[in-house]
């Protein structure tokens, strides 16, 4: 019974998140990296139905950056935790945000991780 690490990296989102002001006034560059623990029955085969669909991953954190204002990474990281976790072979999630451009000097970022 094979596990799979797969990772979404580096997907930059433009969106509302944050509590100050500047941070209400405009959306913002956010990166999110998600890592998956898959678990298989058996080793895929050739065929996109055999494994957990990253593209669609992909597009519901598009969509759930697009649908709301957060005020905090760590309601914005447990969501998208949330939309990977829907997929039952997911067994595990590590899901990390970060602002680019809060600090002229820094990122900062929010990471959680998830478990059946």
């Amino acid at each position: 019974m094979p596990d799979y690490a797969i990772h979404l990296e580096g997907l930059e989102v433009a969106m509302g998140l944050g509590i100050h002001e500047v941070e209400r006034a405009a959306p913002q560059r956010v990166v999110l990296d998600v890592a998956m623990t898959c678990h298989y029955d058996d080793a895929p085969r050739d065929r996109i139905e055999d494994v957990v669909d990253y593209d669609f991953l992909r597009e519901q954190i598009r969509t759930l950056a697009a649908s709301r204002h957060f005020e905090l990474q760590e309601v914005l990281c447990d969501h998208v935790a949330a939309l990977a976790l829907a997929d039952p072979r997911v067994t595990q999630v590590r899901v990390r945000s970060m602002k680019l451009d809060i600090y002229p000097d820094a990122k900062i970022g929010c990471e959680i991780i998830r478990r059946r």
